[in-house]
């Protein structure tokens, strides 16, 4: 009968703790950087399915042990619960409520959504390359396998991953001849994507299992020997998932297999369950590894060892010490490259996928362990972060270090967001601007000033909010007197400026001026330091505009905070009108009445009284929009007492045009005002100063 890996390893011998190895020197290469060498690979299952997926399997796929019953704690595969603030669709299970009182759902592998979801983390935390995992294809999984090789390819492809088949030959007796027609006639396929990984220039394929001493893959060594001499001469470059113990054939590795593990090009000894504490680690660098290493180095074999984030099941995390200890030794040790194991494996608590941080975000009353099990908070994306460093460390852009780079927060609960708009006065940026209307318009709380980006389309503009937040929506502005018009706008975010993924997709949004040219975008809920918005058209404009960028999150408002007209309904007196055209014209709402001065009378004024002193940072000036263009010397002034004045926007001509709506919008420093004060000096269309509004904005 054939075994799991979860029990297999559970078996395994161990010695006695032992010191680290000392001054270990960098190995030699086999080979030169390429996909897997000199790079950070995951394991990724992709196995999970949920009836209503669509899954040709149907049911729930490795979630349940009885896939067509939903999961409940009597029913189950799972022993760590994912986070899935970051999922669009999920699927209601039989298990209680979370602890904060949320249902109990789980997302499916076979939604494009969630793959897309897990290779945005990957390009996010530096992950290279993904090893999709492949089972005997001939069995009731394999057209759902099928399909998720698929989906796997369209999102490394999208977001700069690599992927490759590594074939899991567990219970696989057909295994010898069966393997050669799947890679020919469906797998080999894949490697003509971009996003195929490959090593000296061949495309990489995985074997797990050869020489393992367990029924569940009794192969000889003839029968192995000849699988990969057939995949070499496909032109493959072949990695062997292989025991802990190849090398001495002894514990989890058939003796006799010699010849079979140094045939392989790259050799990945499997190390899950081996061990649950860092005395252990530390030995099996010192008594296994390092000889290992050593041998691979003799030979020409790239050697690609395990690194692990330990079992949260079992409580081995110690809040990212076994993860990262794991991945110093081996980087101490000078392997070629690096295999996590695994990044989705929440069936035996291995993954380094985005998990519930504490009881409030697992079923409550079932045991399942959450990421502060020790007391130590830890946000959901923690072992992604490691796995960032672990990178960083592999390929010297950091210094080798026993001490995590990355610390999780030393609270035991994740500190406050705080609320209101995370951009405000944060730093921005842009692909370009033309002259003036820099980035930093956007976040500088006048929605009169403006970024507009220069040359053509596509342009992005970007704001650090300084610190990681769950950002939930979105809100863009243009100036209010401008004219209707659509942007089509992407929102992407990353932890550390490199790395996006998506939290809105491409859509094309209206700005129009019945809505105060104001737009909200629903956002992922993703985490981000970093949100960038990318403007691929505008109907308006040839080129990228933004009055305002706002973003919110956890703790503050989905929706804009209301734009209001503070000079609306208030009363406004003039230093002289023509018949029946007067000052109360320009506040009282009607875009058709407006105010005239004495005609041939310049200069001439009119001012609004807001009630009491309250903050401006800008005007909106309109007249009638069936009117003709034309252009008025006007400058704005602000008094607490009306009679001491402050030039707010000083005399400049202020042209009106029916294409903008025959309004002109004027920003400047946010000042506290009672009176405002509009004084006109020419106009190109008539002897005296015309207004139908005057409308005062705080931003």
């Amino acid at each position: 009968m054939a075994v799991t890996r979860r029990t297999l390893l559970a078996s395994a011998a161990f010695g006695p703790p032992a010191a680290l190895l000392a001054g270990a020197a960098p190995a030699r290469a086999a080979s030169p950087v390429g996909d897997v060498v000199g790079k950070v690979s995951v394991g990724y299952q992709g196995w999970f399915a949920c009836p209503g997926d669509g899954a040709p399997i149907g049911g729930w796929w490795h979630w349940s042990r009885d896939r067509f019953q939903p999961p409940s704690p009597a029913n189950t595969t799972i022993v760590s619960w994912p986070d899935l603030r970051d999922f669009t669709r999920t699927y209601p299970t039989a298990y209680p409520n979370l602890g904060n009182g949320g249902p109990a759902a789980l997302f499916s592998s076979y939604d494009q959504q969630t793959v897309d979801t897990h290779f945005d983390w990957m390009r996010t935390y530096g992950i290279d390359t993904a090893a999709l995992q492949r089972f005997n294809p001939t069995g009731d999984e394999g057209p759902t396998r099928d399909v998720m090789a698929q989906k796997v390819r369209a999102a490394a492809e999208r977001t700069g991953r690599k992927f490759y088949i590594m074939y899991d030959v567990t219970g696989w007796t057909g295994m010898q001849t069966q393997i050669k027609t799947d890679w020919t006639s469906k797998m080999s396929a894949h490697t003509g994507s971009s996003a195929y990984a490959r090593q000296n220039g061949k495309p990489v394929v995985c074997v797990w299992g050869f020489g393992f001493d367990d029924d569940g893959r009794p192969f000889t060594p003839a029968q192995c020997l000849d699988v990969i001499a057939w995949f070499k001469a496909q032109g493959c470059y072949v990695i062997g998932g292989v025991p802990t113990y190849w090398r001495e054939g002894k514990n989890d590795s058939r003796t006799g297999f010699t010849d079979v593990y140094r045939a392989f090009d790259m050799l990945s000894p499997w190390m899950v369950g081996r061990t649950g504490d860092l005395a252990g680690l530390d030995w099996f660098a010192a008594n296994v590894n390092a000889a290992d290493q050593a041998d691979c180095d003799a030979r020409g074999v790239d050697y690609q060892p395990c690194v692990l984030p330990g079992d949260l099941s079992s409580g081995h995390r110690r809040h990212g010490d076994f993860y990262w200890r794991s991945i110093y030794n081996m980087v101490r040790l000078g392997a070629q490259g690096l295999y996590v194991s695994m990044f989705d494996e929440f069936n035996e608590g291995n993954q380094i996928a985005k998990t519930a941080e504490t009881a409030a975000s697992v079923p409550a009353g079932t045991g399942i362990r959450a990421l502060d099990e020790d007391g130590t908070f830890c946000s959901a994306d923690y072992y992604l972060r490691i796995t960032t460093d672990a990178g960083k460390m592999l390929k010297g852009q950091i210094a080798l270090t026993s001490v995590r780079p990355t610390q999780p927060t030393t609270v035991t609960e994740p500190p406050p967001q705080p609320t209101g708009d995370l951009a405000a006065g944060k730093a921005a940026s842009a692909s370009s601007a033309n002259g003036p209307y820099a980035a930093a318009n956007a976040v500088d709380a006048n929605a009169g000033t403006y970024w507009e980006s220069g040359g053509g389309l596509p342009q992005w503009l970007q704001v650090d909010l300084g610190a990681a937040y769950a950002v939930k929506s979105l809100v863009l502005r243009l100036p209010t007197g401008w004219e209707r018009r659509t942007q089509t706008i992407t929102v992407q975010g990353s932890s550390d400026g490199a790395g996006f993924s998506t939290l809105a997709g491409s859509a094309g949004h209206i700005f129009d001026p019945g809505s105060g040219n104001t737009v909200t975008i629903t956002l992922s809920g993703a985490t981000a330091r970093y949100v960038r918005l990318t403007v691929t058209a505008n109907t308006g404009w040839p080129a990228a505009q933004i009055a305002q960028l706002q973003v919110y999150g956890d703790n503050a408002p989905t929706t804009p905070p209301p734009v209001t007209d503070l000079a609306r309904g208030r009363t406004a007196t003039t230093s002289g009108q023509a018949q029946v055209y007067g000052a109360g014209n320009v506040t009282d709402g009607d875009a058709n009445s407006y105010w005239e001065s004495a005609n041939n009378a310049f200069p001439q004024w009119v001012q609004v009284d807001l009630g009491a002193a309250v903050t401006v940072s800008r005007a909106v000036l309109r007249l009638p929009p069936s009117w003709g263009a034309r252009t008025q010397t006007l400058a704005i002034a602000g008094s607490t007492n009306g009679s001491a004045f402050t030039t707010l926007s000083g005399a400049a001509e202020r042209t009106f045009t029916p294409g903008s709506g025959n309004s002109v919008t004027v920003g400047f420093e946010a000042s506290s005002v009672r009176y405002l004060r509009v004084t006109a000096t020419a106009n190109t269309a008539w002897p005296a100063g015309q207004l139908s509004a005057i409308e005062a904005y705080a931003s």
